[in-house]
C-alpha cells in the first residue's frame, strides 16, 4: 500500500520538506509507492524576510511575491483549504472545507502568527514590518516623520529574532539619510534585562547602540499603549513617550494548533533531535511551529527541513533514522541600510556576530534574490 505524507502548512519550511522529498522519492512516487499532498491556505508564497525592507523603500512589494503553484514541484497536490483539526490519534486532517486526509506520515509547518491584539492599544497606536499591510502603513509613517522620539518596541515571542536589532539599525541610518535623525530619539526597549535574548548578541549589540546613541530599556514587558497620550507602559511601571511607535508585536502558534490541543500557545511540544512531535513516530513539526528554544527563523526552517526530508526518505526506503537536528541556525543581520553582519550556532555553539561590513550586506541582499531557488530545495 502507498506511503500517504501529508504535509500542513504552505510556507517556507513545508515548501522545502515537499520539493526535497520529491527529488529523493521521485522512483517511489513514479511507481505509485509514496504519495505526498499539501494543504496551505494561500495561492500565493510570501519572502517574509523581504518585508523589513519596505518601510525604507529598498524592496517593492512585487518582489515578496509568486504563485505557490511554481514553487512547489508540480508533483505536489497543493489544495488550498486550511486545516482545521488534526487527529494525531487516528492519522487524519480535517479541513475548513469538511474534507478529511488521513496519512502515514504528517509534517505540521503551520507557521506562527502576530498577535498586536493582545496588547491593548497596540493595533491603535503601533507600527509594525510582520505583514503588508503593516510595513505599508510604517513607510507612509517614517515618510511623514519629521523628527522627535521613536520608541522601538520588542516583545516576545517573535519570528526573526534579529530582525528588532536591524530594524533599529536601518531606521537610524534611514533618519540621517532623510536629514531628521539631529531632531529624533530613538528608544529600544526589551523584556528582558539585556538587548536580545541571546546574550553574546546582546554583548555585542551594547557598544553598537553606543556608537550610534540609541537608547534602551531592558526589564520592559510590554502592559498597554496609550494612542490617545502617545505612551507605551511597561508591566514594570515604566511609562515612555513616543512620536512613532514601532513594535515587534507578540506571535503565537495557528489556531488549528490550539484547537487540536497540540501545544500551548500554538507551539507543538517537538524533540529536539528528531523533530518529531513529542510522543509520535509519525508526526514530525517543521519552522516556526515548534516549541524548541531556538531562533523561528527562515535558516532555522531550512535546516529543520532538510533534517526531515533525510529522515522521511531514509524511513521510507530503509526502514531506518538517518541523522539528527544540531538546532543549526544561520541569520544575516543588517547593521544599517549598507552594511551587515551575521550570526551561527546551533544547540552547543553560541553565536559570535562579527565587525559589520558592505561585504556582508552585499550578501544579504543577494540571498534575497536567491530565496525562491532556497524555497524550491536547490540551496
Amino acid at each position: 500500500m502507498a506511503k500517504k505524507i501529508l504535509i500542513v502548512g504552505g510556507g517556507l519550511a513545508g515548501t522545502i520538506v515537499a520539493n526535497g522529498l520529491c527529488r529523493q522519492l521521485h522512483e517511489e512516487m513514479s511507481s505509485g509507492a509514496v504519495s505526498i499532498t499539501m494543504l496551505g491556505t494561500s495561492d500565493t508564497h510570501m519572502y517574509q524576510p523581504g518585508l523589513l525592507y519596505i518601510p525604507f523603500g529598498r524592496m517593492r512589494e512585487a518582489e515578496l511575491f509568486r504563485p505557490q503553484r511554481k514553487v512547489l514541484n508540480r508533483k505536489v497536490p497543493y489544495h488550498i483549504d486550511p486545516a482545521k483539526h488534526i487527529d494525531v490519534e487516528n492519522k487524519a486532517v480535517t479541513t475548513e472545507s469538511g474534507k478529511t486526509y488521513d496519512y502515514d506520515y504528517l509534517v505540521i509547518a503551520t507557521g506562527s502568527r502576530i498577535r498586536p491584539d493582545n496588547i491593548p492599544g497596540m493595533v491603535e497606536g503601533g507600527h509594525w514590518f510582520y505583514d503588508l499591510d503593516g510595513a505599508r502603513k510604517l513607510r507612509e509613517a517614517l515618510d511623514d516623520f519629521q523628527g522627535g522620539k521613536i520608541v522601538l518596541n520588542v516583545n516576545v515571542p517573535h519570528k526573526c529574532p534579529v530582525a528588532p536589532l536591524e530594524v533599529t539599525f536601518m531606521l537610524k541610518d534611514f533618519l540621517e539619510s532623510k536629514g531628521v535623525l539631529d531632531n529624533s530619539e530613538i528608544t529600544y526597549t526589551y523584556p528582558i534585562g539585556r538587548l536580545h535574548t541571546l546574550e553574546p548578541v546582546a554583548a555585542w549589540a551594547v557598544p553598537e547602540f553606543e556608537k550610534h546613541g540609541i537608547k534602551s530599556e531592558t526589564f520592559f514587558n510590554t502592559k498597554d499603549v496609550d494612542p490617545a497620550a502617545k505612551t507605551i507602559t511597561s508591566e514594570e511601571g515604566t511609562t515612555l513617550p513616543y512620536d512613532l511607535l514601532i513594535t515587534i508585536p507578540p506571535h503565537t502558534g495557528q489556531q488549528v494548533i490550539l484547537d487540536s490541543d497540540l501545544g500551548a500557545g500554538g507551539w507543538v511540544p517537538t524533540e529536539r533531535n528528531t523533530l518529531l512531535r513529542e510522543g509520535s513516530s509519525d508526526v514530525f513539526i517543521c519552522g516556526d511551529t515548534t516549541n524548541l528554544p531556538i531562533s523561528k527563523a527562515g535558516s532555522t526552517a531550512h535546516f529543520e527541513a532538510d533534517t526531515i526530508i533525510d529522515n522521511l526518505t531514509s524511513l521510507i526506503k530503509e526502514g531506518r533514522w538517518a541523522r539528527h537536528y544540531d538546532g543549526k541556525v544561520f541569520c544575516f543581520v543588517e547593521t544599517g541600510l549598507n552594511t551587515g553582519t551575521y550570526v551561527w550556532f546551533n544547540y552547543t555553539t553560541p553565536p559570535n556576530p562579527g565587525p559589520p561590513s558592505q561585504m556582508i550586506h552585499w550578501f544579504k541582499l543577494a540571498y534575497n534574490r536567491l530565496y525562491w531557488l532556497s524555497a524550491r530545495g536547490l540551496l
